[in-house]
């Protein structure tokens, strides 16, 4: 079972059982990367190795739900699934049409959302607003003004208060002025084996 959210509205899809398909796809990345580089931040999908680091640094109680935002073609995403997150404890936002579409072909039972991250609050139903484990963040914020960035976080706490949120980046220091934001910023992960070399930052509230 799908559930997709679109301009605000909610609607239940449900997907046949099929074996896991490939999530991966360089080329679909690179044309979007083309068209819009602010919405994506590399030229390709993130590695394995990336993956599993965000993978370990994820947290989620039994009744907890995950949400990533800008979701992509689904690598982190299968990789949360992969490490036992059932597929109705996941949730992902993707912005860009065909990349959602994508999602739902790749990631039966997931809840695929395709709407604006800043609109989170609004696409994530109200009985999961604070039972949030963890928030992954692959929307490339560095590229994005203060004043952008502070919405994110706001939006963030909204739906999980007190728990912050993960964000992987390619910048070799904090990818947020995290003191400006009212954050606390700490790289809990490295990897070398993504291209370009990624780190895992946590920012959770002062």
């Amino acid at each position: 079972m799908t559930h997709v959210v679109k301009s605000g509205i909610q609607r239940t899809e449900y997907a046949s059982p099929v074996p896991a398909a490939p999530v991966s796809n360089p080329w679909m990345f690179f044309r979007r990367w083309l068209a819009n580089p602010l919405q994506m931040g590399s030229l390709i999908p993130s590695s394995r190795a990336l993956c599993r680091r965000v993978v370990q640094q994820a947290r989620r109680a039994a009744d907890e739900i995950v949400i990533e935002l800008g979701a992509g073609t689904g690598v982190i995403s299968r990789a949360l699934l992969d490490s036992g997150i059932p597929p109705e404890r996941l949730y992902v936002v993707e912005i860009v049409p065909d990349m959602a579409a994508h999602l739902r072909r790749v990631l039966p039972g997931v809840n695929v959302i395709e709407g604006d991250a800043l609109c989170l609050k609004d696409l994530i139903p109200a009985q999961f607003h604070g039972r949030v484990g963890t928030v992954i963040c692959g929307v490339p914020m560095v590229l994005l003004p203060l004043s952008v960035q502070q919405q994110f976080v706001d939006v963030i706490e909204s739906v999980a208060p007190g728990r912050g949120f993960l964000h992987f980046s390619y910048c070799a220091t904090s990818p947020l002025p995290s003191s400006k934001l009212g954050m606390r910023g700490k790289r809990e992960a490295w990897t070398p084996l993504n291209f370009p070399p990624a780190s895992v930052w946590r920012y959770t509230p002062r």
